[in-house]
């Protein structure tokens, strides 16, 4: 992996860069949508490709579960599996231990967790969350770290960022006496909401020398302020020179103040979740398309979007969709929420070129809440 800084903005921390990966290279600031079982939900990988994803994010938590990451690697690995020749990166599984398993024991070791499929029990090492992620044969792989609720103690987060810390060390170990080519290893920022905790897990990553940090455990419950300072915190601790991702965020108002903040990378399911929620997202807010109001509404979702749903189709069919359930219902807002999110990263890195992304900082702001 290698990344090349472009240009950063002069009024804010905003920077435009490049990735370049084993399969192909993406333009930051970047979203990616979330494939989580090796597949983006109602999309097919040429409707992905029609809306210029560069870059998918998959769960390894649910594919190691199934159909195996050992069925994927023999079938060519993850890329050939879902038919997608773009880049991919694949978490840990930590998170997903954290809040899908109803049972969990974690020490030093990994964690015990119970499948929330079948109940059946797993253990989760840092050396097998690694080993799982290069049979996927991702592009980025990341660190497996202890995922904290929120809130939490300033002791229970000390805990879990000291672990994380350990772990760290022990993935990026297991990975350089594995050496497998094409793929690199982040490392992932943890101590909840505590400045102190995040600058020294922050500084011990930059030690282990990886090639990209990730911040994970925000968007967990805490107060937008409490996250934005975090990562206001975390960014002058971390290299000029390496990609930064910010873990599970956000809304479209969130991508904008995080690069705001020095961040290059997303994920969120909020664009795909709420597409099939009928949760739809506009330059003036969002609109709920199952409202009775938008029954003979012969308006686009957005006038000012170019997607294909909103050249194409009325609020109107879109609520009659939605309301007899139709698949196409999360097809058609599958496509235009991601739209959305692609021009919004689209429309950032042309204001950081112009130097001009304090004014789109101030009219996101003044958008209503999305």
């Amino acid at each position: 992996m290698r990344f090349e800084l472009l240009t950063e903005d002069t009024g804010t921390r905003a920077r435009r860069g490049r990735l370049h990966l084993a399969h192909g290279v993406v333009e930051t600031p970047i979203f990616m949508p979330v494939g989580t079982q090796a597949t983006v939900k109602s999309m097919t990988p040429e409707q992905l490709l029609n809306l210029e994803v560069e870059i998918l994010l998959c769960n390894s938590y649910h594919l190691m579960l199934r159909p195996g990451s050992e069925t994927v690697s023999r079938l060519g690995g993850l890329h050939r599996f879902m038919g997608w020749d773009r880049p991919i990166l694949t978490d840990s599984g930590g998170y997903q231990v954290f809040s899908l398993s109803a049972l969990r024991e974690i020490n030093d070791d990994g964690v015990r967790f119970q499948s929330h499929l079948d109940g059946s029990s797993h253990f989760l090492s840092p050396e097998g969350a690694v080993d799982i992620q290069i049979a996927l044969g991702s592009d980025i792989m990341m660190a497996l770290d202890d995922c904290l609720a929120y809130p939490a103690s300033h002791v229970e987060a000390e805990k879990s960022m000291t672990r994380s810390m350990v772990w760290a060390n022990r993935c990026q170990a297991h990975f350089k006496n594995r050496q497998p080519a094409g793929q690199s290893l982040f490392g992932i920022v943890q101590g909840g909401t505590y400045s102190d905790l995040r600058t020294i897990s922050a500084n011990q990553l930059v030690d282990m020398d990886f090639p990209g940090y990730a911040i994970g455990g925000l968007a967990v419950g805490e107060p937008k302020p409490s996250m934005y300072e975090m990562i206001e915190r975390v960014e002058p601790h971390l290299p000029r020179d390496k990609p930064r991702y910010l873990m599970g965020v956000g809304t479209p108002a969130d991508l904008v103040e995080a690069v705001a903040l020095g961040v290059d990378m997303f994920d969120c399911v909020m664009p795909t979740r709420h597409a099939r929620n009928g949760w739809l997202f506009t330059k003036n807010g969002h609109i709920v398309i199952k409202h009775a109001r938008y029954k003979d509404d012969p308006d686009p979702i957005d006038s000012t979007c170019g997607c294909v749903v909103c050249r194409t189709y009325s609020r109107a069919y879109l609520r009659h969709l939605f309301v007899a359930n139709e698949i196409l219902s999360s097809v058609l807002n599958t496509i235009h929420n991601l739209f959305f999110y692609i021009d919004t990263v689209r429309k950032m890195r042309q204001f950081i070129e112009l130097h001009r992304f304090d004014e789109l900082l101030t009219d996101t702001r003044r958008t209503p809440v999305q």
